[in-house]
Formats: C-alpha cells, sequence, structure tokens
C-alpha cells in the first residue's frame, strides 16, 4: 500500500493512500504520476494491492483515496471499489478525499462511502480538447457532481484556456466548498490562459465560494 505522510496536490491532505496500481484508464497525456517517481508502479493492466486491507489508517485524518489512481475509472470491478469502500468505513474518524473525473460511478457508490467524505472532480477547462484525456468530459464530471449533497470540491488543474461565463455557470450549479487551481508543471505544452483572465476567474469564483491558489499557478500569474 503506498501510505505517505503529505500530499504533494493538497497541502491540507494529511495521507494519501493508493490501493489500486496500473495504468489509469484516463491515460491523461498531462498526468503527473507519468513523469514522478513511482510512475513505474502505474504502467501495464490495473491491479488491486492486497496488503492495503492490512494496515490501518488510523484516525483523525484528511487521507486523498486514488491520488495516483481514479478509483472509480469506468471498468474498475465494483468488488475492488466496494472493498475499498468497507475498509474505510472501518475508520470512521478519518475524512476521505474522493476525487473522480468518472462523477457519476462515484455518485452510484455514494450509499457506501464512510461517514466523513469529501468528493471532488478536476475541471481543467470547460472546452473540449482533443487527444489530452480518454476521461469523461468536465461538462460530464461537473453535472454528475452537482448530485452530491456531501460536501463538494472541484480541482481546476492544470488550468487550460475557458470560457470565463459557461464555465463559472457550472460551477456555480455545483455549489462547491472550494475550489483549488493550479498551473501545469511538467511542460506539458497545454493551451493555457493569460493571467488577466485567470484573475478574473479567481474573483468570480470569490463571489460564492472558497479559492484555494497553488503555488504553481504564479508561473501564469507572474508572480
Amino acid at each position: 500500500m503506498n501510505l505517505k505522510p503529505k500530499s504533494q496536490m493538497y497541502p491540507w491532505i494529511d495521507k494519501t493512500v493508493n490501493p489500486i496500481r496500473g495504468a489509469c484508464p484516463h491515460t491523461c497525456q498531462f498526468c503527473y504520476v507519468k513523469t514522478s517517481r513511482v510512475k513505474n508502479l502505474y504502467q501495464g493492466e490495473p491491479h488491486l494491492i492486497d496488503s492495503f486491507f492490512k494496515k490501518s489508517l488510523g484516525k483523525d485524518k484528511t487521507i486523498f483515496m486514488g491520488s495516483c489512481f481514479d478509483l472509480f475509472a469506468e471498468g474498475i470491478p465494483i468488488n475492488w471499489i466496494g472493498a475499498f469502500l468497507l475498509y474505510c468505513r472501518k475508520y470512521p474518524d478519518n475524512t476521505y478525499l474522493f476525487q473522480s473525473k468518472n462523477t457519476r460511478n462515484m455518485y452510484i457508490n455514494e450509499p457506501y462511502f464512510p461517514p466523513k467524505v469529501i468528493v471532488g472532480t478536476t475541471a481543467e477547462t470547460n472546452r473540449n480538447i482533443e487527444n489530452i484525456s480518454k476521461a469523461p468530459s468536465t461538462y460530464y464530471r461537473l453535472d454528475w457532481l452537482q448530485h452530491f449533497n456531501i460536501p463538494k470540491m472541484i480541482s481546476i488543474e492544470p488550468i487550460m484556456s475557458f470560457d470565463l461565463g459557461s464555465f463559472i455557470r457550472k460551477i456555480y450549479e455545483v455549489e462547491p466548498s472550494f475550489v483549488s487551481i493550479g498551473a501545469d508543471s511538467k511542460k506539458h505544452h497545454l493551451p493555457e490562459p493569460p493571467a488577466g483572465k485567470i484573475r478574473e476567474l479567481i474573483s468570480e469564483l470569490e463571489k460564492f465560494t472558497e479559492v484555494k491558489i497553488k503555488p504553481n499557478l504564479n508561473r501564469l500569474l507572474g508572480g
């Protein structure tokens, strides 16, 4: 089991746990895992790590479940999902972050969640950009995230060019507790918005939710 003391993705996370190894079905071209020190663990056919169920998850922690692999991706066996949700329920004093680009599948499994959960998705843009991912569209992700009545978050990372009005409206409909915004850190040559437009996005988001700015966004903001 991959049980790290801190998350490089979110500073407010205490631990990250990855019960599934192998290549994520979304195959996002900009995935940070592909250039990380654990990249070799996330290649080949997905497989469940049995040792995951032999270690304690502790208590009073905020744990990111599946920071390197989308646990709710299409094609992941339902018994795998059930196994790790059941295990989380054995440690109810923790708060778990479930973040998925297949939010419909995550919503279907909500009845089996542990008591304290934050659900989230990544919405890098509201535009359809070809050949960068096999994941469901960002509209689809946000549409299903909207169905949850528990704390929700949205990660706009790596931020790409977007249409401000429609992007803001869709995020507003989700009613997230907070939005995290970050930039590409691995030189994937993505279509990125100008600094002024990012500041406008932040200003509009702050009218209805908390905005968490990641340090890597400074490259685009000029900070």
